[in-house]
């Protein structure tokens, strides 16, 4: 019965504890694993819940903003030196006419100035006028109130020399860059 002793200690008992301790480890890495990824799967779903709610706090900012957006696009798509006379013909309307004078209007080809080092179009429009500073700085809040994509590039102003029983006028030159689509 000795003989069978051994066999039956190593095949009996110890390789039965080492299976089970193995399998045990196994079953203890195994859930180690699942725990980590489990945390990793949760922040990730949390990181994502978060970037959901972000999105549709966007939209719902962006759907409030859709009615300005065609209102920009429209506004971009007309051509800046016609949107110009029309937006200062509608302005001197309602402004007297002996402190509100437009002098001059020219439109240049191509852009330059602020326009030529980018690759969005643009144009320059140099417009003249005579008047009173405080009509036309109304004057010019009113244009650039209403025509947004006007950038202001350079602006001379000169005094015109009054004659008697009349109000001093300004000479200004004003260049705009007028950005297009």
């Amino acid at each position: 019965m000795n003989r069978y002793r051994q066999a039956i200690v190593l095949f009996g008992m110890i390789l039965p504890l080492v299976v089970l301790g193995l399998l045990f480890a196994g079953c203890f890495l195994l859930k180690g694993k699942l725990a980590a990824s489990f945390a990793t799967k949760q922040q990730l779903f949390k990181t994502s819940e978060a970037g959901r709610l972000q999105a549709v706090g966007m939209e719902a900012k962006i759907v409030r903003q859709r009615d300005h957006l065609a209102y920009w696009n429209e506004l971009l798509a007309k051509e800046a030196a016609s949107a110009v006379n029309a937006n200062l013909s509608a302005i001197a309307e309602g402004l007297p006419s002996k402190e509100f004078q437009k002098a001059g209007f020219d439109r240049t080809t191509g852009s330059g100035g602020l326009g030529g080092g980018t690759a969005q179009h643009s144009s320059q429009i140099r417009i003249a006028f005579r008047g009173t500073f405080r009509t036309l700085q109304r004057a010019f809040l009113e244009l650039e109130s209403r025509m947004p994509q006007l950038q202001l590039q350079e602006l001379r102003i000169t005094p015109n020399p009054a004659q008697q029983d009349q109000t001093p006028l300004l000479s200004i030159q004003v260049t705009y860059t007028a950005w297009e689509s």
